[in-house]
């Protein structure tokens, strides 16, 4: 039987792009209203970002609370969402990269919860409202700026998980490439893989048919893979907008509508960052080729498709295009194995499936029925 799509698509998140959009904030603000300006760690004050933004909103009434992480946890954005209440605010509004934004959305449902926020988290409390939210996006790499999606940690447990929150779906989110100008490499490195996955795991199933889903995953993915090849230019307006724009729009929401997803490689790998602070791209690029060769037969017509189409090779077996995805990773400096990512720890492979286990993620299903022996299999091939 053909597969039939059935969806049910809405993305109201306002989209405004270019080199002036910061200009475009006092119309996207209510005026009437407190706003809390979340932040990171502070480099968006060192970047002319925080001014920017300020002078934009002169004579607004902000509230600011900065020190979200790079991993956000619950104990961080639970002071945000006291601080929330305390100042009766109306609108939160994340300066920041995909962290920010999903604190964000966590502060805007929780602020509103009388429960403990991690019942948002593990599913216990399903919002129902939210504070509304605005994203100004400092670090192209997650798309969590424009979808419902989040990933919050809680370090007693060391427990990071992703959820979603619709009401808290961002109102608008403000790109403006040129702030990319202030990043580090790494985190340019970071975010064209993070992208790629975000891709792969909406797109690295099985063949069902989908020529426009599929058309715009691979569309998606070869812009990535030419950044990477002419990365030299990351400094050029073009390239960082090409980035910027790529990274939303690998998960927005488009791209998986109606047909099958496999998020088993992000499943496996958040409990990398958790355990050892690793930077989450780098975490799926140790993850993912392990995971793939294990799964080859669930997945070698596609990963056929994906080598001819995203890498332009010709005849390619599913090893080829591994293979080949493997060699983008290098060209970005990205680790492959979890020694590459500087751990060596003899046990690493046992406290990545301790975690797992703690977190009911050892069998994983989907369409290759992960179950525990192939998770294991893939761990102790990514981290032996």
């Amino acid at each position: 039987m053909n597969h039939l799509f059935e969806f049910n698509y809405h993305n109201p998140t306002r989209i405004v792009f270019g080199p002036d959009s910061f200009a475009q904030l006092p119309s996207l603000l209510p005026a009437d209203v407190r706003v809390l300006l979340l932040y990171g760690g502070g480099s968006i004050k060192q970047n002319g970002v925080y001014d920017g933004i300020r002078a934009a909103l002169a004579g607004r009434d902000l509230v600011e609370f900065g020190g979200v992480e790079a991993n956000p946890t619950q104990t961080t954005l639970d002071r945000a969402v006291d601080l929330v209440r305390r100042e009766k605010i109306g609108f939160i509004l994340g300066v920041g990269g995909g962290s920010v934004s999903d604190g964000a959305k966590y502060v805007a449902a929780a602020a509103l919860y009388d429960g403990d926020g991690w019942d948002i988290v593990i599913g216990k409390h399903q919002p129902q409202q939210a504070l509304p939210v605005g994203i100004v996006l400092t670090l192209p790499a997650t798309g969590s700026e424009s979808n419902a999606g989040s990933v919050v940690t809680n370090t007693a447990t060391q427990d990071k998980r992703a959820f979603f929150v619709p009401p808290a779906r961002p109102r608008f989110a403000v790109l403006n490439p040129a702030v990319m100008g202030s990043l580090p490499l790494r985190q340019l490195e970071n975010g064209i893989v993070d992208a790629f996955v975000h891709v792969c795991e909406q797109y690295l199933t099985y063949p069902v048919g989908a020529l426009v889903q599929d058309g715009y995953a691979e569309a998606v993915m070869k812009a990535l893979v030419k950044l990477a090849a002419t990365f030299d230019r990351h400094a050029e307006p073009d390239w960082q907008q090409n980035l910027m724009w790529a990274a939303n729009q690998a998960l927005c929401g488009i791209i998986g509508v109606g047909v099958p997803q496999d998020w088993a490689t992000h499943r496996i790998a958040v409990e990398l960052t958790a355990l050892w602070g690793i930077d989450h791209g780098r975490t799926l690029a140790i993850i993912q080729p392990a995971l793939l060769r294990e799964l080859i037969e669930y997945k070698r017509e596609k990963l056929e498709q994906f080598g001819r189409e995203v890498f332009g090779l010709n005849a390619p077996s599913a090893e080829d295009a591994i293979a080949a995805m493997e060699a983008f990773y290098r060209s970005v400096n990205m680790p492959l194995h979890l020694r590459d990512g500087g751990i060596s720890e003899p046990d690493a492979a046992d406290r990545v499936l301790a975690g797992l286990r703690a977190h009911g993620k050892m069998a994983l299903g989907g369409h290759a029925g992960i179950d525990e022996a192939k998770t294991e299999r893939i761990v102790r091939a990514a981290c032996a």
